[in-house]
């Protein structure tokens, strides 16, 4: 089964973008009330925001199905990376609205949420956890960069507007102090989106799982306001607003990358 396309790079680079799938299993889909089977919840387009990370060499990891099918930014155990907060889970049964994801008695039994995590799971976290250790044994160290867009306005999940550009490295745990300073000053350099760091999107599983800056990854996760690069109602992907975007992402993957 065609799970994800792993693009290997040359830089010590690794973007992962573990919500960008639409892919539903015709099984699963039946079993969908009708406003998800849009997949609304997918963070639409950011493989393609991101390709400006290819051209500096990095490689990327982009999975086939969608986070309705499994989230693959959620543990396998499906403990909550926001005690206390309104989220999704592993395998989301409400949307990012509120409301259900299947139709009456169609939500996933334990076993098939254990099968969902061998079939999709866990052979996107092994390639992920491969390429890292490639890129790091050829360099001595590594960037896991975190690509993730939300709409910018999800009463359910967050009071108020989300910033354009939210910045993660989980309090600072997931990547070295030099790092997180040479992005928040790229940051800090522009006037062109508001910004915050450690928000409310802190970083999820991966961020938290494979940063391990003592030891030469650093992690970091992205999540940006969908507003900034296309329509949110539609899903429509707008190159202009996207363009204008590029080249800070392109500074901020460069900083990560810089000795």
């Amino acid at each position: 089964m065609d799970i994800f396309n792993l693009h290997k790079g040359t830089a010590p680079l690794l973007v992962s973008v573990p919500h960008d799938g639409t892919a539903l299993p015709d099984a699963i889909a039946a079993r969908l009330t009708d406003s998800a089977r849009r997949v609304p919840d997918t963070d639409w387009h950011v493989a393609r925001l991101y390709a400006v990370a290819r051209e500096l060499g990095a490689s990327m990891i982009v999975p086939r199905y969608s986070r309705y099918v499994i989230d693959l930014n959620r543990p396998e155990d499906d403990v909550s990376l926001y005690p206390g907060q309104n989220t999704t889970g592993l395998c989301p049964t409400v949307q990012f609205t509120g409301e259900p994801v299947y139709r009456d008695g169609a939500a996933p039994t334990p076993e098939e949420i254990a099968e969902r995590v061998d079939t999709f799971w866990r052979p996107y976290h092994a390639a992920l956890r491969g390429e890292l250790e490639r890129l790091h044994a050829a360099h001595g160290r590594v960037v896991l960069w975190e690509g993730h867009s939300i709409r910018g306005e999800l009463p359910f999940l967050f009071d108020g507007r989300l910033p354009d550009l939210n910045l993660g490295t989980a309090g600072g745990d997931s990547c070295a102090l030099a790092v997180q300073r040479r992005l928040e000053a790229v940051l800090a350099a522009q006037d062109g989106y508001d910004t915050i760091v450690n928000g409310r999107f802190r970083g999820g599983y991966i961020t938290r799982h494979y940063g391990d800056p003592g030891n030469g990854t650093d992690a970091v996760q992205l999540e940006i306001s969908q507003r900034t690069y296309m329509d949110e109602d539609s899903f429509e992907y707008r190159p202009e607003l996207a363009a204008r975007l590029q080249p800070l992402l392109r500074d901020l993957l460069r900083a990560a990358l810089a000795a």
